[in-house]
């Protein structure tokens, strides 16, 4: 596998952790939150081209935004961060 697939998984793995910190009411920072949104958005963007999963990181990014302003159902954090963290592994191993 190539480094770009390591790295894209790497993204994937620490938007997963930084769901996991919102469910378990650590507050992660308001940066750390906005960069993995900006970068799940861009990584979404490959949906136009035909890459079912990216659609994925789309709704994962939409959803990192929204816990900035409201608290989001637990169910809501759970899904992605568990599609978010086998992607992230998938790509490592």
């Amino acid at each position: 596998m190539s480094l770009a697939v390591k790295v894209l998984g790497g993204i994937d793995l620490i938007s997963a952790v930084v769901f996991l910190m919102l469910i378990f009411g650590i507050n992660p920072f308001l940066q750390l939150i906005l960069f993995c949104a900006g970068l799940l958005l861009i990584k979404g963007f490959f949906v136009f081209t035909g890459d079912v999963l990216s659609f994925i990181d789309l709704i994962s990014a939409i959803l990192l935004i929204l816990s900035i302003f409201f608290t989001l159902p637990t169910i809501l954090l759970w899904t992605p961060a568990f599609l978010l963290l086998a992607k992230g592994f998938v790509s490592f191993v």
